[in-house]
C-alpha cells in the first residue's frame, strides 16, 4: 500500500510539473512573438470573462497630469466594463495597474508598448486591439505614434474600433493625434508658442493629417496640456497655418492638464477636471495671410472656455454655459486677450425741420 501511495504521488508530481510546463509553456507566448516583433506586452484581469454591459460610443480627451477619477469611470462605463487595451511607445504598465486597481470596474486591461512600426502589422497586436471594448493611448511622444501607427494595419484597426460603436481616449501625446490634424513633434522638440507664431510656416511646425478619423473631431487639431505651457499661442499658429493652406474649417481644442472633455455618442462633451482646468475652443473668423519667415497677423479668434458646468454640441461647437468667453487678437506674433464687446447701437433715425416748420422725411444714415 505504501509503495502504491508512492507511485500515486510521483504520478501526480509528474502531472502537475508537465501541466506547470505546460502553462509556463503557454504564458509567453504573447512576449516571446512581442519581443520578437518590437513590442512589449503586460495584462491584468481575466482575458476570458464575458463583458458585463453594451459599449457606447464615446470620445475622452484628456490634456496630461493628473487623473480625474470621475472622467475614466465615465470611460470605463462606455466601455461596459469590459476589456481594455492601452497603447503606448514608452514607459510599462502603471496606467493599466491604475486603471484597474484604482479605477475598477473593468474585466481586464492588456498594454501595448510600441518600440517599432513593424508592431503595428504584428497579427498578435491587431487582434488584441480589435477585441478590446475600449481603449486609451497613453503620453509620451507623438512623433513615435505617428511614424510607428499611421498609415498601418493598426491605424486601420483603430478607427475600425471607434466605427463599432466602441470608446476611445488619450492623454497629452495621445490626446494630440486624435484630432483630424495633429502636430506632430517631427522635428525631434515641441514647439513653443513664441516660436510657432514667430514663423507659422516654418519647418518646426510639423503637422499630419490623414491619420485617425474619429467622429466629431473632423475639423479640429487638439493640443494638450494648455494653460500649464502657454500653450495658446501655438494652437493658434497650428489652426492659422492649416486654414491658410485650405482646410478652411478647421477649429481647436487645448485640453488642460487634469482635465478631460467626455464627448457622449451624441455629440455633446462636458469637462470633468481634478486641477480647476477648461477645455479652449479656438474658432477664427477669416483666411490668416501668412508669408514663410513671417510673423502671426490674426485678428478676432474667438476663444471659449468649457467648463464643468459647460455643455459643447461638438456638431456645431456651441457651448452652453461657457467659462468665460474672449476674442485673441494676433499682432506680430504677439497675443492680446480681450472681452468680447457688444457691437454699438444704431445711430437714431432722426427727421430734419424745414423751414416752414415742417419735418422732412426721415433719412437712414447710410452703412459705414
Amino acid at each position: 500500500m505504501l509503495l502504491h501511495d508512492r507511485w500515486v504521488g510521483v504520478a501526480l508530481a509528474l502531472l502537475v510539473c508537465g501541466w506547470m510546463a505546460g502553462a509556463a509553456a503557454a504564458a509567453p507566448v504573447v512576449p516571446a512573438v512581442a519581443a520578437r516583433n518590437g513590442y512589449d506586452y503586460y495584462q491584468i484581469g481575466d482575458l476570458q470573462a464575458p463583458r458585463p454591459a453594451p459599449t457606447e460610443a464615446a470620445l475622452m480627451l484628456k490634456g496630461g497630469g493628473a487623473w480625474n477619477h470621475e472622467a475614466f469611470a465615465w470611460l470605463v462605463a462606455k466601455a461596459g466594463h469590459g476589456h481594455f487595451v492601452v497603447l503606448r511607445a514608452s514607459y510599462a504598465d502603471d496606467i493599466q495597474n491604475s486603471l484597474y486597481n484604482e479605477i475598477g470596474g473593468v474585466t481586464s486591461v492588456q498594454t501595448l508598448v510600441f518600440h517599432s512600426r513593424a508592431a503595428a502589422s504584428d497579427p498578435v497586436v491587431l487582434d488584441i486591439v480589435r477585441h478590446a471594448d475600449g481603449i486609451f493611448i497613453a503620453g509620451g511622444d507623438q512623433a513615435n505614434y505617428v511614424r510607428f501607427w499611421r498609415g498601418t494595419p493598426l491605424n486601420k484597426a483603430l478607427d475600425e474600433h471607434v466605427a463599432q460603436g466602441k470608446p476611445i481616449g488619450g492623454t497629452s501625446a495621445g490626446l494630440a493625434i486624435l484630432g483630424a490634424y495633429a502636430y506632430g513633434a517631427l522635428d525631434g522638440g515641441s514647439i513653443r508658442s513664441a516660436d510657432a507664431l514667430a514663423d507659422p510656416l516654418g519647418t518646426a511646425v510639423t503637422l499630419v493629417g490623414d491619420f485617425l478619423h474619429l467622429p466629431y473631431l473632423q475639423h479640429t487639431i487638439t493640443d494638450s496640456h494648455f494653460a500649464a505651457r502657454d500653450r495658446l499661442g501655438r494652437l493658434l499658429a497650428f489652426v492659422a497655418r492649416l486654414r491658410y493652406e485650405g482646410r478652411g474649417e478647421v477649429i481647436g481644442l487645448g485640453i488642460d492638464e487634469g482635465t478631460s472633455l467626455c464627448v457622449g455618442a451624441d455629440g455633446v462633451g462636458r469637462v470633468f477636471t481634478a486641477d480647476n482646468g477648461v477645455a479652449w475652443l479656438l474658432q477664427p473668423s477669416d483666411i490668416p495671410r501668412l508669408a514663410p519667415g513671417k510673423p502671426l497677423n490674426e485678428l478676432g479668434v474667438r476663444v471659449t472656455g468649457i467648463g464643468t458646468q459647460s455643455r459643447i454640441d461638438m456638431h456645431d461647437f456651441s457651448v452652453q454655459h461657457p467659462a468665460f468667453s474672449r476674442i485673441a487678437d494676433v499682432r506680430e506674433g504677439k497675443v492680446v486677450l480681450r472681452r468680447e464687446t457688444a457691437p454699438p447701437p444704431p445711430k437714431p433715425v432722426t427727421a430734419a425741420v424745414q423751414p416752414d416748420g415742417r419735418r422732412a422725411p426721415a433719412r437712414i444714415p447710410a452703412q459705414k
